[in-house]
């Protein structure tokens, strides 16, 4: 054996040294050697002279263009690692291997261009190789790449030509890629030549994170171009890649999804590359253009999912890596916007990071990093523009106005024309702050209500701090009620002209520091007290961001407490699949689509990780292969309800068969891994929260509220349901909006037309008086009961008469009352789908 490693060896020493690890491979057990330290001819080649090494390789390379041998090709990498005495004809036998392989992960790309990198250095004069490393580029190009073999190609086109770092790696045809080459075509050469070179690097960038020494090179490209110039062009660029194409791109054949709808892979190099760049430093505009373009990217594309996932994540790294807390703010943004769990489960992710870094929790730096653009005091902003004060306003809990006061004190209707004129980049940031207020309101609400089950209490001086006189956050905090307790001393209180009282108006004046403060929630509270709120609310017409006083609460029934460790409360539903899908999102659960293929899905679940429980609700298919219950993507349009469930966070979970077929022996507890937990040991809490999620997703998904499915959907099969949901018994929610409605129907101007009978509002017409389902919404007209369908159009309830309500996320309530005025008026009715039925 050792006489092969001569101190000159030459190419038939290295078929000879290939061979003689080949008969090692077969001799031993383990076909499968990765290393060659494992091998003892490997061991000696190890140690064996560079130019001994060398005539390994080419030995091998010339092997494997005939053979396939796992461990061969492993041998030759290892030692193209290290620096080895190539001679040019020795370059080109080495790219001629990579060019004749026929996949990109057998081509050996990355050795390649060190070998390449390393040989040039010694010898720049050297056009042959240079342009073979040139077709080597062009074939890695060819194939449907990834976005690695993407970065090596533009390396290898670097080398072969120094001046390929001033084409710009951009592909054209989209809206922002052409405003790119136009834009720095349009600059002067020393310019132009710097973004060549930065966006170079950009299309380099490792996958999935940037490392150390990427981040070093953009950051020497990028002093070319400076921060300014960087800010200048992403805030152009970032904010036109949602626009549609300008040109139509190439269909693939038989891609089931539109690629205009998609972003050139190439083009997405560069995205994320530029994403990355924004991290180094702290800027509003910047990070509100991030999570403009991660809006985009996360977009969903029918048959695809979400449009451009790694764009998204880049730049969810780079808020997260902002300094101060401007990123941190605009995850909450984003995280409000966003609703795909997989999207959802990235941003805590890059929270959790971000609290680690500060030392914080994530509940405290997500309070700390609440934004308040601008705002001076809480829900008011004022700047002087020219001669004329703007006042930026949170005029609801979720809406901002811009008033314009005149040099004498009188309000304006509009811009005034002057500080149009004037004041043109005052007047744009400040439409974009109260755009920026409106978006983080609604974030800071959903924040807010889900510390019903974070288990979060503050002292009293913290709390004023990050809540009641935060100037964004209090406006919402200002409009809920809180739980106050010192000792054994506890009260329920409300901001309420400038002091905090309860519920009888006057003020808790015990308060002081070593006062603890929680969000209140009306389990475990007197009805007798919860009334009393509901009424102060009523009476001061305070809206609250969400239901807190007219909270349902779900306590455990007879039924329950016998089937002991489930709920079937809301079995039984037809749901709509993707609407149900979007709630689930939207309320924290983890749900999977259900499709006609043959997988396992779990159910849809919430975890719970503050209690150590995870929540499970089971649905299935609705539907079966003979009908048409599907849509294009083999995606089910319906689901049926099941049975709801706890167990321990970490229990495996349950997964189901997914195609829908008839028998289905996978059905959701099936062998049960893990049993689930009675449901007198679930917190009432978590219970009550938990069942207020699935009451919900039943009251809005439910076809039950559609009043086109009168005849019972597809084929009727579903004519039976639909009857007894959109006349039946009444959830919690129904029975809420009910109380609600008691109150607020005395107060309305058609009030003498209205009244409350069991499930129904009443509403008496000039026509004919009509029954209004208060839980589906749902028209029976007297004296005959026929239905009455109505169909609301996208926005009717918010643009119909304006009635107080005391809260905002019920809207199927104002889709009610917009029905009762409708028809408490029906003579004055024009719409003919409606006059054809009231007038049959």
């Amino acid at each position: 054996m050792l006489n092969l490693f001569r101190s000159k060896p030459d190419r038939a020493d290295g078929h000879a040294l290939v061979k003689a690890l080949l008969d090692e491979v077969k001799r031993t057990q383990d076909r499968y050697l990765i290393k060659l330290e494992d091998s003892a001819v490997g061991r000696e080649l190890l140690a064996a002279s560079p130019e001994t090494q060398r005539a390994f390789v080419l030995a091998a390379a010339a092997w494997l263009c005939q053979k396939e041998s796992f461990f061969i090709r492993e041998a030759m990498l290892t030692l193209l690692r290290r620096s080895l005495p190539f001679t040019r004809e020795d370059v080109l036998a080495l790219l001629d291997f990579s060019l004749h392989q026929r996949s990109s992960q057998s081509r050996a790309t990355s050795r390649m261009i060190k070998v390449l990198e390393e040989y040039l250095e010694e010898h720049p004069e050297s056009p042959e190789v240079r342009g073979k490393a040139w077709e080597l580029a062009e074939a890695i190009e060819a194939d449907h790449s990834r976005p690695e073999d993407r970065r090596w190609a533009a390396r290898l086109r670097e080398l072969a030509d120094p001046e390929a770092s001033r084409r710009l790696p951009l592909v054209p045809g989209e809206a922002w890629s052409d405003a790119a080459l136009a834009d720095i075509q349009a600059m002067d050469p020393a310019t132009s030549a710097a973004w060549a070179a930065l966006l170079t690097a950009c299309a380099q960038a490792p996958d999935p994170q940037p490392n150390a020494r990427w981040l070093k090179l953009a950051q020497e490209r990028m002093e070319a171009v400076g921060f300014a110039g960087l800010k200048q062009a992403v805030l152009r660029w970032f904010s036109l890649v949602d626009r549609p194409r300008n040109q139509p791109a190439a269909r693939p054949h038989l891609w089931p999804h539109d690629p205009d709808l998609l972003i050139d892979e190439a083009n997405a190099d560069v995205l994320r590359g530029l994403a990355w760049l924004c991290a180094g430093r702290e800027d509003r505009e910047v990070a509100r253009a991030l999570v403009a373009l991660a809006v985009s990217a996360y977009r969903k594309v029918p048959q695809k999912g979400p449009r451009c996932p790694r764009v998204g994540n880049a730049c969810v790294w780079a808020l997260a890596n902002v300094p101060g807390s401007e990123g941190v703010a605009q995850l909450a943004r984003l995280q409000a916007r966003v609703k795909v769990h997989s999207v959802q489960k990235t941003i805590a992710a890059a929270l959790d990071r971000a609290a680690e870094r500060a030392g914080l929790s994530r509940d405290e730096i997500e309070e700390l990093s609440a934004p308040t653009y601008g705002l001076q005091e809480v829900g008011l902003r004022r700047e002087r523009l020219g001669d004329y004060t703007a006042e930026l306003v949170v005029t609801d809990t979720l809406g901002t106005e811009l008033r314009w006061i005149r040099p004498d004190g009188r309000q304006q209707a509009g811009i005034p024309k002057a500080v149009k004129e004037q004041c043109p980049e005052e007047l744009k940031e400040l439409t974009e702050a109260a755009k920026s207020v409106r978006e983080m309101l609604v974030a800071q609400r959903d924040r807010i209500e889900r510390l019903f089950l974070a288990r979060r209490t503050w002292t009293l001086p913290i709390w004023r701090e990050r809540y009641l006189d935060h100037p964004l956050v209090g406006a919402l905090a200002r409009r809920l009620i809180w739980k106050f307790s010192r000792g054994d001393r506890a009260a329920s209180g409300i901001w309420h002209e400038g002091q905090i009282v309860g519920r009888d108006g006057q003020p808790l004046s015990w308060l002081d520091d070593a006062t603890k403060v929680e969000l209140w929630h009306p389990l475990h509270v007197n009805p007798e007290i919860v009334l009393e709120w509901r009424d102060w609310l009523v009476r001061h017409e305070v809206r609250q961001p969400f239901k807190q006083a007219h909270r349902e609460v779900y306590l455990l029934t007879d039924a329950e407490r016998e089937t002991g460790i489930y709920s079937n409360r809301f079995a039984g539903h037809i749901l709509r699949q993707h609407q149900f899908h979007a709630l689930c999102g939207t309320r924290g659960w983890i749900d999977r689509l259900r499709l006609r293929v043959d997988e396992e899905i779990p159910p849809a679940t919430r975890l719970l990780p503050e209690w150590g429980l995870r929540a499970e609700f089971w649905v299935e298919p609705a539907g079966d292969v003979l009908t048409n219950d599907t849509n294009d993507a083999r995606t089910y349009l319906y689901v049926s309800t099941d049975q709801v469930r706890f167990y321990p966070l970490a229990a495996p979970e349950h997964p189901a068969r997914g195609n829908g077929d008839a028998d289905r022996t996978g059905r959701y507890g099936a062998g049960d891994p893990a049993q689930p937990l009675p449901l007198e040991q679930i917190p009432p809490m978590v219970f009550c929260e938990v069942m207020r999620d699935v009451d919900l997703f039943v009251g809005v998904a439910s076809v039950g509220n559609d009043p086109t499915w009168f005849d019972g959907g597809p084929e009727g099969r579903y004519r039976g349901y639909w009857e007894r949901y959109a006349f039946g018994q009444l959830s919690e929610v129904g029975r809420t909006r009910r109380q609600v409605l008691e109150q607020l129907v005395p107060r309305l101007e058609i009030a003498g037309r209205c009244r409350i009978e069991g499930n129904y509002l009443v509403v008496r017409g000039d026509l004919h008086t009509y029954r209004i389902h208060l839980g589906s919404g749902n028209i029976l007209m007297e004296p005959s009961n026929r239905s009455l369908c109505i169909v609301p159009a996208q926005g009717a309830a918010r643009s119909g008469p304006q009635v107080f309500l005391p809260f905002e996320d019920d809207f199927m309530l104002s889709v009610i009352l917009s029905k009762a005025f409708l028809l408490a008026n029906d003579g004055s009715i024009r719409d003919p789908t409606i006059l054809r039925q009231i007038e049959f």
